[in-house]
């Protein structure tokens, strides 16, 4: 959520802010709530005041033993009319609170304007793509053919968009998980984490607005019960509503966790394999960090997503999101594109986003500095990585001509020496 303070104080900055990204901020709904709420704020503190002010009186009254009644009914008739706008200010909040919720954040400046992917900026790439001396297959067809992948079995007991692992397949599938948690535990200093599937509306409202995405997740029936898009949900809410000491900070946690998403408005768009489905299992990493710190630490996690790829030795490429393609809450994404030779493209494999303060406001998560001083806290998270994408990569990165698939050196001892 926005600094109300800075729509405030310069309200056409972030308006051209909003507008890089795309976004017609509604000025006139914004200047006319801020209206009623200066008119109710104003004449609350008025009543307060002439309250204050007549029980002064009262007391001076009752001091010289003289009668007070008339001005203890007047102050009685202030209550009343004081309580009723007290209640009209409240509500109002909560309707500029809506309002705010239902805001995007701004980019920070060095993110490129542009409308969509196309006009996203590469930053770096690693590692030069294999060049096959036999015709590439895609994962689909080289899962298949292992006896590894059975899309068949998965859409009669689900339905499309879903996948079975068997054997082999699914312990490489489980190995890179187990990989991505020692790496990121051993090497990148977070604690791993384990948490629920499943968020109320309240968590799922926190990292982003569940008013205008809630069409991408699913609902538990007759439940206030969402299953977590992605383990962020459940793993940024741990400083909802807190106040963090300082001493405490950085906070850095990962969590290995399934992950469901409906792909609403994906009809269409990759129906083959394993890309686009409505579950698949994600290694998350979540930093929460003070706000002077924020553009290192998302530097920083950027680079342990990385790792996970360098280790196994997959090519990929750094691109920097353009206004018109970062999410809602970011206010800057890198996201890693690995390499899939049977689809001769860079395809997403991570997003590492910095929201600065923009989820911390939504859920009140604040620390207190070493001034005492109590102000949000910004947040970081990217995935270190898709584990189903990450197999992907891995099958078609190091396929044989014979059909086989060569196990990356960093998973053999999680295969039990498997090559």
């Amino acid at each position: 959520m926005l600094d109300i303070q800075l729509l405030r104080k310069d309200l056409p900055a972030a308006v051209a802010g909003l507008k890089r990204r795309g976004f017609a901020f509604p000025e006139t709904e914004f200047k006319a709530l801020e209206q009623e709420r200066r008119k109710l704020q104003s004449r609350t503190e008025e009543l307060q005041g002439k309250r204050n002010t007549l029980s002064k009186q009262i007391g001076i009254l009752k001091g010289k033993k003289e009668d007070a009644s008339a001005v203890m009914a007047e102050v009685a008739g202030i209550g009343d009319e004081l309580k009723a706008n007290e209640t009209a200010l409240a509500a109002h909040q909560d309707k500029l609170n809506a309002f705010l919720r239902a805001i995007p954040n701004i980019p920070r400046a060095e993110v490129p304007e542009g409308k969509s992917a196309d006009e996203n900026v590469e930053v770096r790439r690693w590692g030069t793509p294999r060049q096959f001396d036999f015709p590439v297959k895609d994962h689909v067809d080289v899962g298949t053919a292992l006896g590894g992948i059975d899309f068949e079995t998965a859409a009669k007991i689900s339905g499309a968009r879903f996948y079975v692992l068997k054997g082999p397949v699914a312990r490489l599938h489980r190995a890179i998980g187990q990989l991505m948690l020692q790496m990121h535990t051993e090497e990148h200093g977070y604690t791993e984490v384990y948490v629920p599937y499943m968020v109320n509306a309240k968590a799922a409202d926190m990292p982003t607005s569940l008013a205008k995405f809630h069409e991408d997740l699913f609902k538990i029936e007759g439940r206030d019960l969402y299953l977590i898009p992605t383990a962020e949900y459940p793993v940024t809410n741990f400083v909802a509503d807190e106040i963090v000491d300082a001493k405490q900070l950085p906070l850095k946690y990962t969590a290995y966790s399934p992950c469901f998403r409906s792909e609403a408005g994906s009809y269409g768009k990759d129906t083959r394999g394993m890309i686009r489905v409505h579950q698949f299992d994600k290694v998350e990493i979540v930093r929460i960090v003070k706000p002077e710190e924020s553009t290192d630490h998302h530097e920083e996690l950027t680079r342990n997503a990385e790792a996970i790829l360098q280790r196994l030795e997959l090519p990929y490429r750094v691109m920097l999101l353009c206004t018109g393609d970062t999410g809602f809450s970011s206010a800057k994404t890198y996201d890693l594109e690995v390499w899939l030779p049977g689809q001769n493209a860079y395809r997403e494999i991570s997003s590492c986003s910095n929201f600065e303060a923009f989820q911390a406001r939504r859920m009140q998560a604040r620390y207190r500095d070493e001034k005492g001083k109590v102000q949000p806290l910004h947040t970081i998270n990217g995935s270190g990585l898709a584990v189903g994408r990450t197999l992907v990569a891995i099958l078609e990165n190091y396929q044989n001509a014979d059909g086989s698939v060569t196990v990356p050196k960093a998973l053999v001892p999680f295969m039990g020496g498997t090559t």
